[in-house]
């Protein structure tokens, strides 16, 4: 409304298991500049009726970051963490799933009983859920699953320099957060993605799909174990987004064009 041009970035994805969408969606129509990570969103952000000179693929910018991180080494991020690694190693993230048929709390306590058939001899590092509805509770139930549990920890944030230090360090990403979409493939580590939130994004060959069932959800993370993912090909591009990005805004020459949009038909 103060007619200041926007610009979108990562547009057009799909997660049909959140709220997520809608508000994604709805970012999108009040955009002038589309940045998309992928070809499949260029073709939805199309779809939308945006104007297709003003939809740029260049890939994730989270990559950009990723790429730039100085991560910690194991003696230094065990310091950091207080935590002791063990042998196997996971990275724990269950946000509340939205849109599931199934509430998150099941969900959750399949993936809780997954864990316990696992073992002890596996370090899980928590990290707690998102601010969505049921979050608090999911938060409350890791808060309980992790005491008497000395080789469970769990943490409000690592922040990012932990976060993608951990992801680094253990041998599987699980749960629905999209970071085992997005970041993992890139650090060549594979992911568990539980159940619909992340269902429609693009997957790389290093994401293990599953229900949130614990038979299935340990299956997989012991499937996990034997991949192979040091030269898996992220869909969302190369960690050079950036500088795409900053090129295609000196490649308008006029911004203030772009705040009358137009509805492309099909």
């Amino acid at each position: 409304m103060a007619k200041i041009p926007v610009a979108h970035i990562a547009g057009g994805d799909v997660t049909e298991g959140a709220f997520d969408d809608a508000i994604r969606h709805s970012i999108t129509k009040m955009a002038h500049l589309h940045f998309v990570t992928n070809s499949l969103a260029e073709t939805r952000v199309k779809q939308l009726g945006e104007d297709p000179r003003f939809i740029f693929n260049l890939g994730s910018p989270g990559l950009d970051t990723l790429l730039r991180t100085r991560l910690l080494p194991r003696g230094e991020l065990e310091t950091a963490l207080g935590f002791t690694f063990r042998k196997h190693n996971l990275l724990v993230t269950f946000h509340p799933a939205t849109l599931d048929a199934q509430g998150s709390t099941p969900q959750l306590s399949e993936l809780f009983h997954a864990l316990d058939r696992l073992g002890p001899d596996f370090g899980i590092v928590f990290t707690k859920s998102n601010a969505d509805t049921e979050g608090t509770t999911l938060n409350r139930m890791m808060e309980k699953y992790v005491e008497g549990r000395p080789h469970c920890r769990l943490f409000d944030s690592l922040g990012q320099q932990k976060y993608l230090s951990t992801m680094k360090l253990v041998d599987v990403v699980v749960g629905n957060s999209s970071s085992g979409l997005y970041e993992a493939p890139t650090l060549g580590k594979p992911a568990v993605n539980i159940g619909d939130r992340q269902k429609g994004r693009l997957r790389a060959a290093s994401v293990l799909d599953c229900a949130p069932e614990s038979a299935q959800i340990e299956r997989s993370i012991r499937a996990a174990l034997t991949l192979d993912c040091s030269n898996v090909k992220n869909p969302y591009g190369d960690g050079k987004s950036a500088a795409r990005i900053v090129a295609a805004l000196k490649s308008i020459p006029d911004l203030r064009f772009l705040i009358r949009k137009r509805f492309v038909d099909a």
